[in-house]
């Protein structure tokens, strides 16, 4: 059985509910998963000894600004195994703007969520250790999102006139 279809049928079997589609571009697989499993579903694919996906590469988002679930959460984890890039995709709505961390599945995520919650303000529940990174702690804005003005906010980062 090819990896790609071994991943999606692992899935599907563990994660009936959780498992919402697939996508094949330029040979790279993307999974498309409910977030409220996606440890378990990390876990699964992290430890399954025909799979050992055994380093997060990068966690990001993409701020689709106009649809239902505002924000998808990406997850870029590779297998050495089989020397494989896997691509797993999360929504996170605007109202409820939170996932669970991945951190205790690959320690790498700890920093690359902390800096997806920095700059697009989506908060992961149960991070050991999430504040902002780059921008200052009192910062009201999140410099990713779509909404976010192009000349920046207005005073709040102004420099000293000479």
């Amino acid at each position: 059985m090819e990896l790609q279809e071994l991943i999606i049928q692992k899935l599907q079997k563990n994660f009936p509910d959780s498992f919402i589609s697939s996508n094949v571009y330029m040979g790279d697989l993307s999974v498309k998963v409910d977030k409220k499993e996606i440890v378990k579903i990390c876990t699964l694919l992290k430890e399954d000894s025909e799979l050992l996906f055994i380093l997060c590469e990068d966690v990001t988002a993409i701020d689709w600004s106009k649809r239902n679930n505002r924000f998808t959460v990406v997850y870029h984890i590779f297998s050495f195994k089989h020397n494989f890039r896997l691509r797993i995709k999360a929504d996170v709505d605007e109202s409820d703007c939170a996932i669970d961390t991945v951190s205790s599945v690959w320690k790498t995520a700890n920093w690359e969520e902390r800096e997806v919650y920095d700059m697009f303000g989506i908060s992961f529940n149960n991070h050991p250790d999430l504040r902002r990174m780059y921008m200052p702690e009192d910062f009201e804005h999140y410099p990713l999102r779509k909404d976010f003005p192009l000349m920046g906010i207005p005073g709040s980062l102004s420099l000293p006139k000479k």
